[in-house]
């Protein structure tokens, strides 16, 4: 038996959307800790349990190497978790939103219920919902959220 959901959600992050994830994310070489309590290096990189990366810090080329590695289960996550179908600017936006929030967060969100239960023209103002970490308020956030939610409706 096929399942439809992966014959039609097979996309992959354009060159657009990485784009849009690197200027957001920003490039650091060394690790530092990011708005919401994590380890990170690179374009937004996680850095988990076990992994080391040299003192004097990564090249714009390794980090670009991790974010394509970390990119493809958000693409998973997304092309699994969407069950209606999308745009590729809709799916750049969802997969720059998903990799800034987690994997975990895009799944039990409000903003996933109303695209899969057809209310997708919704998904702009659940975006903007999106821009606090740790109970901050962020510009950053809300200047990604915004051109994500751009993205999604272009």
């Amino acid at each position: 038996m096929t399942n439809t959901n992966i014959e039609m959600n097979t996309k992959k992050l354009s060159e657009q959307g990485y784009a849009l994830i690197m200027r957001h994310e920003g490039f650091s070489p060394i690790p530092y800790i990011c708005p919401a309590g994590l380890p990170t290096i690179g374009y937004g990189h996680v850095i988990i349990a076990g992994e080391a990366f040299p003192r004097c810090g990564i090249s714009p080329e390794i980090a670009k190497n991790l974010l394509k590695q970390d990119v493809e289960r958000f693409e998973a996550a997304i092309n699994r978790l969407v069950q209606v179908e999308i745009t590729q600017n809709q799916f750049d936006a969802l997969v720059s939103f998903a990799y800034n929030i987690g994997t975990k967060a895009f799944e039990n969100s409000t903003l996933l219920k109303r695209l899969n239960g057809g209310q997708p023209e919704k998904v702009p103002k659940e975006l903007e919902k999106w821009v606090f970490a740790r109970g901050r308020r962020l510009t950053g956030l809300i200047r990604r959220r915004k051109e994500e939610a751009d993205l999604y409706s272009s």
